[in-house]
């Protein structure tokens, strides 16, 4: 049966692996574009990001990175 709550979706995600959380990235890019720009300006706006940009700044300048 298919999930139909928020819930159930919420849980179905969690269940997914990284290349399937990462096709659901791509499809929701797709299919939602201003949904996931609008959400990420509100989370920059609001300093919810500041502790993940700072990891990754500090990663990148202790040599803790790799090329894509």
């Amino acid at each position: 049966m298919a999930p139909t709550t928020v819930k159930e979706i919420e849980s179905a995600i969690e269940r997914l692996n990284q290349q399937e959380v990462e096709e659901l990235y791509a499809w929701l890019e797709e299919h939602y574009p201003q949904a996931i720009d609008a959400r990420l300006k509100s989370d920059l706006a609001a300093g919810q990001l500041d502790a993940a940009i700072e990891r990754a700044l500090d990663d990148e300048k202790n040599g803790r990175t790799s090329q894509l």
